[in-house]
């Protein structure tokens, strides 16, 4: 190889796409040793600290979103893309990628626009059933479109499609030999039943304001909650764990070490965004989906009744939430035979192997094969 195997990865924003662009630059090393990565975020957002922590480098962009409606937000946009661009320019011709992925979020986009300029592959990695805006704008520029759900040729150009499923952590597997280490991890007992609540690596509303109306209950029928709040909670959250003070709830904004909370839960409450959906077919266990509303096209319920309509989750809505959401989980961690079942049914639907699916696609593009 005269060329060095170089890869940028660029986007972030939430979860959602950082842990699929960690996973896959991490298929990437452990494929290709000699292969160098380098990161582009977006300035301020949670990719600069989360990117980092995992072992890679970073360059942050100014880029910021734009508004929908006419906003004075938008001429700082316009300012800021331009400055992205040129960043990003420099970046790319001091580097010298041989391919450019992008995972979606605001950094994607200049990133990838720039690059095929450049002449240097793209490869877009699109999560959800209902793409995102810079995913959409970008495709006609891509060579190769990894995507996890089926019929995504609405959205993109079907030639360059390939259904490799959601990249996911790498530790989510052999969970049983890791629940001694887990509750020990998160000071709960491994006799009691335990219920996981995530809303998303920014948390969510609905569902933390449902967690707190249901904390006496848990407590009542012994159950233990490890619950991750998002950073605009976790204020209000312990407060309201301090006020009735049990040690069966674990309250913290952001779960370093989702192996061993997934490996302590008996079922699992979470949000119905694509990576997690992905992940949470590969960890099997029984899951309630609170879909959020406030998403493009209404995707995150259309993924929940993906599942919800095979028997291989439930589905609580968001509107629903606070009313119904703590009975339900009630009944189903006290309900073996349904738990069962949803974890059965689960595990059918996951997809194996999606990084080095797409780490192999970003190889053939790197030198053409």
């Amino acid at each position: 190889m005269n060329k060095k195997f170089k890869v940028i990865v660029s986007g972030g924003g939430t979860g959602g796409h950082i842990f699929p662009a960690v996973a896959i630059a991490n298929a990437l090393r452990n494929k290709f040793p000699e292969v160098e990565i380098l990161f582009i975020g977006a300035e301020g957002r949670m990719e600069m600290e989360k990117v980092p922590a995992a072992g890679y480098d970073i360059i942050g962009l100014p880029v910021i979103g734009m508004k929908r409606k006419l906003s004075p937000q938008n001429i700082t946009f316009i300012i800021k893309l331009l400055k992205s661009l040129r960043k990003v320019k420099k970046i790319i011709k001091n580097y010298k990628p041989l391919v450019v992925v992008g995972v979606g979020g605001y950094a994607s986009g200049p990133a990838m626009r720039s690059a095929s300029n450049m002449k240097i592959p793209c490869l877009i990695q699109e999560q959800n059933s209902y793409p995102g805006i810079t995913n959409k704008l970008m495709a006609k520029r891509a060579a190769k479109i990894c995507v996890a759900y089926d019929n995504m040729d609405k959205f993109f150009p079907a030639d360059k499609i390939i259904k490799t499923g959601n990249p996911v952590r790498q530790d989510i597997t052999n969970l049983d030999k890791k629940r001694n280490e887990a509750f020990k991890h998160f000071k709960l007992d491994p006799q009691k039943p335990t219920i996981l609540v995530v809303g998303g690596s920014l948390g969510a509303r609905t569902i933390n304001h449902s967690i707190a109306a249901g904390l006496e209950k848990y407590i009542k029928n012994d159950i233990q909650v490890i619950w991750q709040t998002g950073k605009t909670y976790i204020a209000t959250a312990k407060e309201q764990v301090e006020q009735i003070n049990s040690k069966n709830i674990y309250v913290s904004d952001f779960i370093y070490k989702m192996d061993l909370a997934f490996s302590a839960a008996d079922i699992i409450i979470s949000r119905a965004g694509a990576s997690t959906i992905s992940e949470l077919c590969i960890v099997g266990k029984p899951a309630i989906f609170v879909p959020s509303p406030n998403v493009a096209e209404d995707h995150q319920t259309k993924n929940a009744l993906a599942l919800s309509s095979k028997d291989a989750a439930l589905l609580v809505k968001d509107s629903e939430s606070v009313e119904k959401l703590n009975n339900i989980a009630i009944k189903l961690i006290k309900d073996k035979e349904q738990a069962k079942t949803l974890s059965k049914n689960i595990k059918e639907l996951a997809l194996l192997n999606s990084a080095e699916l797409i780490a192999d696609e970003v190889y053939k593009l790197a030198y053409g094969k």
